[in-house]
């Protein structure tokens, strides 16, 4: 070949590979490099990663060279001003850019929080979860505090009347295993009639001890999850129910598998085969697993379940189940009596000893049952806004669909389904 003509073929060659490099970003490819970054956050941050069922490779890429601290935090920034540049005209492809963005904004905080910097409980709330928790003085529950006097007289502390009067209905351990199957098949027949999911999707039960958890889901990808349960201290009865929605049905369980099937596999969203715990996203999964609570069973139908099914499985009295559930409903409204005190113990107000004792009188849980509460938020910290605060602003988020409980379900089943911030709870664009 004459010189000239090579010199044109190696320009051609050139002008090919130029052409092939400069080919243009999409947000498929940042999604990817997003699923990389958090799987590598995950292997310096031992339960940074809840889930994942994405591809083998990248999982073996980021525990065979994780990047540093400092490099994690440079490049998620990085990766953060790049999928901001993107301006999708699709209203749903706006919303899973924005989903993606506020989880980076999660990871970024969590780094600096790997990285030593101390943040105020609010501040870290702000940057995890998206959200600004309502902190009420710990003495605007005592008129709660004595309502919940009047349900359960007596002599003695409240806290131990209530502990007392909750032992009644303890489930033997014998008979554990039926009525939480029992009442997990309950929750997922009401969630199945509004909801299709994949017809191979199922779970596994177990019973666990040595967790700061009474309940937890892994999803395990391919629509299946492990469910567990522990068992440290006595399970009581109202818990059936609870955890059966809220680990199960329309909860982690089936909010897991509807991404997976709508946007993992319906759409190629590599970034929902990963689930960071820290991040919005928790705040719409422990949200809505506690509100899903309520949506399955509205108004007496809970109670008529439990004393027709629950109790006789279980082998207890029905004599004063009504009187425990209207327990259980008061207890609630002390949820985020909580809050304001993980706030003040780990911004170092108060130490252990002090906030058990106060996790008693605005929990009214003995001092075992406080004793597991706070090594939650020793483990979880900010983690416990999530599911009070969550579930009052997914019940409002719903129930601003109407009264008709079939529009509230398909309200359910979109928050499930689809790309969701808690900036769209809060009334926001999306």
């Amino acid at each position: 070949m004459p010189a000239i003509l090579k010199l044109i073929a190696a320009a051609l060659l050139l002008a090919g590979c130029a052409t092939a490099s400069a080919q243009p970003d999409t947000l498929d490819a940042a999604a990817r490099d997003y699923v990389r970054l958090v799987l590598e956050v995950g292997e310096r941050d031992e339960g940074f990663i809840d889930a994942y069922y994405g591809p083998a490779e990248l999982r073996d890429a980021a525990r065979a060279s994780p990047r540093t601290l400092d490099r994690l935090a440079g490049d998620a920034e990085a990766l953060q001003r790049r999928i901001a540049a993107f301006a999708p005209t699709d209203p749903l492809e706006l919303r899973r850019r924005d989903f993606l963005l506020a989880q980076l904004t999660a990871a970024r905080t969590r780094l600096r929080m790997l990285s030593g910097e101390r943040l105020g409980f609010v501040e870290e709330a702000q940057g995890l979860y998206g959200v600004t928790p309502e902190l009420r003085p710990l003495e605007s529950y005592d008129p709660v505090i004595a309502r919940i006097d009047a349900l359960v007289p007596g002599e003695g502390a409240l806290a131990d009347r209530v502990e007392a009067f909750q032992a009644r209905f303890v489930i033997p351990a014998d008979r554990l295993d039926a009525v939480m199957r029992a009442a997990i098949d309950e929750c997922r027949r009401r969630t199945v009639r509004h909801i299709a999911l994949p017809e191979s999707q199922n779970f596994t039960l177990e019973f666990v001890t040595g967790r700061s958890w009474s309940g937890y889901n892994w999803y395990q990808g391919d629509y299946r999850s492990l469910i567990q349960v522990n068992t440290d201290l006595p399970v009581r009865l109202s818990r059936a129910v609870d955890l059966g929605c809220h680990e199960g049905y329309p909860g982690h369980h089936a909010y897991n598998a509807l991404l997976e099937e709508k946007l993992t596999r319906g759409r190629g969203w590599i970034e929902f085969s990963v689930y960071p715990l820290y991040s919005p996203q928790s705040f719409i999964a422990e949200g809505s697993a506690n509100y899903g609570i309520a949506l399955a069973f509205p108004g007496d139908e809970r109670l008529r379940f439990e004393t027709s099914t629950l109790f006789p499985l279980a082998g207890l009295s029905t004599e004063g189940a009504a009187e425990y559930l209207a327990l259980q409903e008061a207890l609630d409204e002390l949820s985020g009596a909580r809050f304001t005190i993980a706030r003040d113990y780990l911004e170092g107000r108060i130490d252990r000893a002090g906030a058990i004792s106060l996790l008693q009188r605005y929990q009214l849980v003995s001092a075992a049952r406080a004793g597991q509460s706070l090594d939650f938020i020793d483990q979880y910290r900010a983690y416990v806004i999530n599911y009070g605060l969550g579930r009052d602003m997914v019940a409002a988020h719903v129930e601003a669909a109407g009264a008709d409980p079939a529009a509230r379900w398909q309200a359910m089943e979109r928050l499930l389904s689809e790309p969701t911030l808690p900036s769209a709870l809060l009334g926001g664009t999306h």
